[in-house]
């Protein structure tokens, strides 16, 4: 006998679950013993499975057969722009939606949900090229972090501090980095692409950009505006350059390192403050070092052998970069890259340790929580002290 939900919920769903775990529609379909048009016609909503093809599907997803039926949540107001037009961009929106859900009730149950320290935060400012950086002086400063205070964790810095979700979302594609969650939809969130084609440097960026966008541009939220604006999006590139790197703070790693060479100057002050090397050559760009990209390209060639492209971070990688076809996928390439372990989020993780614990949820719900297969949710169970 057919499902009773409707198609359109469970193709969604199956696109969402399926897009998460990097599998295409061939790859699934064999895992759940499926032809491929038969697995096609439901994703694409044209058929219903019967109640034996849902658990079949639900194995190899990885997730209990509800979590197929359950209605698509609607999307949350973010403010999500991208280079270009993004066909996953409907399922991202349910994916987040979903998350925040969950992440919501984990919240609820646990009793722990922190205010929003950064609502309303504008400060006036009459010079407009001022504004993104005084904006980055007052969250620093609403956040109880002095203008000599390096952010070593700046996941944990938002989460537990301003009341920011912070979610990781691995997406196959160089079309966006991120997006931001307003206040109220099951956020305030920031959703970051950790796709591992983007390097770790891109995704502390990423995270201080969208704050840029939370604070800057809180009116500035509807889901169904795609296009960029350029002014907004330099603006947010400059509160996240003065976030990371106040100008004090700066100025005085940058002259400390004065004896050095000035590709390992770039390279130690990157660093200390966990940022792509070109956003630190850009800030010696604003001070008036106009030759410095010629400069440091001219060193870098003489140490490395190769030229460091533009398309390095944190911009964007050329798309032939990411052809699946491709012999050896390039990674996006920083000296002396940070790693993923430089990048986590661990709030959820707490919240869902402490309801387990206290009996409030079972080790599977946790496991779909986390977006984690069960097997290593009882590794992680097993583990803890």
């Amino acid at each position: 006998m057919p499902t009773s939900p409707s198609s359109p919920d469970i193709a969604m769903n199956l696109r969402r679950l399926r897009s998460a775990r990097a599998l295409t529609q061939d790859a699934l379909a064999q895992r759940a013993g499926l032809s491929r048009a038969a697995y096609r016609n439901l994703e694409a909503g044209r058929s219903e499975p019967r109640a034996r093809t849902v658990l079949q599907l639900a194995a190899a997803l990885g997730v209990k057969p509800p979590e197929l039926l359950r209605p698509a949540p609607p999307p949350p107001r973010a403010r999500f722009r991208s280079r270009r037009r993004l066909k996953e961009r409907e399922q991202l929106l349910v994916t987040v939606a979903r998350q925040l859900e969950d992440y919501a009730e984990l919240e609820r149950l646990v009793d722990e949900r922190g205010p929003y320290a950064l609502g309303g935060l504008q400060p006036v400012v009459t010079d407009p090229e001022r504004r993104p950086i005084v904006a980055a002086r007052a969250v620093r400063q609403a956040l109880g972090l002095t203008e000599a205070e390096p952010i070593r964790d700046i996941c944990g810095l938002l989460e537990e501090r301003a009341g920011i979700k912070v979610l990781r979302l691995p997406v196959a594609t160089d079309a966006f980095f991120g997006l931001a969650i307003a206040d109220g939809d099951g956020g305030p969130a920031i959703v970051v692409n950790t796709w591992d084609r983007i390097s770790v440097e891109r995704w502390i960026f990423t995270v201080a950009h969208e704050l840029g966008h939370l604070v800057l541009h809180e009116t500035d939220f509807r889901s169904d505006q795609v296009e960029e604006s350029a002014d907004s999006e330099r603006e947010a590139d400059i509160f996240a350059g003065h976030f990371l790197m106040p100008q004090a703070l700066f100025d005085s790693e940058w002259e400390e390192t004065r004896g050095l060479a000035l590709y390992d100057r770039v390279l130690k002050v990157k660093r200390i403050f966990r940022v792509s090397y070109r956003t630190v050559l850009y800030r010696l760009y604003e001070k008036g070092e106009l030759e410095i990209w010629a400069r440091f390209q001219a060193e870098a060639r003489r140490r490395t052998g190769r030229t460091l492209l533009k398309t390095d971070e944190p911009a964007a990688l050329q798309q032939e970069a990411f052809a699946w076809g491709s012999p050896e996928p390039r990674r996006a390439r920083e000296p002396r890259e940070l790693v993923p372990d430089d990048f986590v989020p661990d709030r959820r993780w707490r919240l869902v340790r402490r309801a387990i614990e206290n009996g409030l949820i079972s080790l599977g719900r946790g496991a779909e929580i986390l977006g984690i297969p069960l097997r290593d949710m009882r590794q992680v169970a097993a583990s803890w002290v």
